[in-house]
């Protein structure tokens, strides 16, 4: 069997969503409907393909989020701040460039949001706490400067756990509910953001991770969320929990849209401290690599103590994983507290 690297990462987290929220129970939980919901329930990718074939405008897509938004945030609470008068005009303004023949790109025209701990220039960026509740930064972080040049209309402001230190239960803001089942958690911290894209209230969204906060609110809404390499998308102007392991990263529904909002946000900083500069890469086309040398490695002890369904559908995917890849062999990795001391096998696994 052959299977392309579009499809081996795609069948990974498929298979994890299914086990991380039990049960698809609330009347909130996304549905292919009609009217403008057919809109939102596109792709970031279809939503960017009809803005450029001219079959939908900006305005439109910016529309069919907002109605959504006000009919189902308001249980989800995924959003701090909607940015509407905003987001409208730039979508008008996207329009009038598109009739003049220009499009910025993938991008351009489809309604993205960004974690509340993202500097937005004249728009209150909280970090989910009452100390920054007025807090509106003069300027934009770089990775919305790059959003809004790449032709995104930025939509609003999401949800996190305070100060984007915890798994999302904690907020000045109040709590993100999970869309598939609203007594469900979102994970965190980035649980608006995870919410927002799963609920279809946009078309990708921007998370942050330091030690799981993109990766953990992507599994339990069922969605597609990437940690980048440390140093490849810029971290100046988000607030900061931890300099030496923050990321910035997609939150989408597909892999496919991960690989084009990455593309955006991905590239060197010169202020940014963190920032390394790195050759520009094709993320779309790397998706069409082959997987049959993928060499995989399963920390034992992550499986520990698992809830029954869970072992299951993991013990699943690992195993339709382990005939589609060259090999599949159980690893160490260090502990917290010496981490530069794995033992075993004479292995060697350098940390960026």
């Amino acid at each position: 069997m052959t299977l392309t690297r579009r499809q081996f990462t795609t069948l990974v987290p498929g298979a994890l969503a299914g086990c991380a929220v039990p049960g698809l129970a609330s009347a909130a939980a996304p549905q292919q409907a009609t009217g403008s919901n057919d809109l939102t329930a596109l792709t970031l990718s279809e939503a960017s393909r009809r803005v450029r074939a001219g079959t939908v405008t900006s305005v439109q897509l910016t529309e069919a989020c907002l109605a959504r938004i006000a009919t189902y945030d308001p249980k989800l609470d995924a959003f701090i701040t909607v940015m509407r008068e905003h987001a409208l005009a730039q979508a008008r303004a996207l329009d009038g460039e598109t009739k003049g023949g220009r499009s910025r790109g993938p991008l351009h025209g489809v309604p993205i949001a960004v974690k509340d701990n993202i500097d937005t220039a004249g728009t209150r960026t909280t970090a989910g706490s009452a100390v920054f509740e007025d807090r509106v930064p003069p300027d934009d972080a770089p990775v919305v400067s790059r959003l809004k040049a790449a032709g995104a209309v930025i939509v609003g402001k999401t949800n996190l756990h305070e100060f984007a230190m915890g798994v999302g239960e904690t907020s000045y803001f109040g709590p993100a509910r999970n869309p598939w089942a609203l007594a469900h958690t979102t994970g965190g911290s980035s649980s608006g953001s995870g919410g927002a894209v799963a609920a279809q209230l946009c078309y990708g969204a921007l998370g942050t991770d330091t030690g799981g906060s993109i990766r953990i609110p992507a599994s339990c809404c069922g969605i597609v969320g990437l940690k980048p390499t440390y140093g490849l998308v810029p971290i100046r102007g988000i607030v900061p929990p931890t300099l030496s392991l923050d990321h910035c990263g997609p939150m989408t529904r597909t892999v496919e849209d991960a690989a084009l909002l990455l593309s955006a946000l991905a590239g060197y900083d010169k202020r940014d401290i963190a920032s390394v500069e790195h050759a520009k890469e094709d993320y779309l086309a790397a998706l069409g690599q082959p997987v049959a040398g993928f060499r995989l490695g399963t920390p034992a002890y992550f499986y520990d103590h698992l809830d029954p369904e869970v072992a299951r559908a993991t013990g699943d995917a690992l195993e339709t994983l382990s005939k589609l890849t060259k090999t599949t062999r159980e690893i160490g990795l260090p502990s917290f507290t010496s981490i530069g001391d794995l033992g075993g096998a004479g292995e060697t696994f350098v940390y960026h």
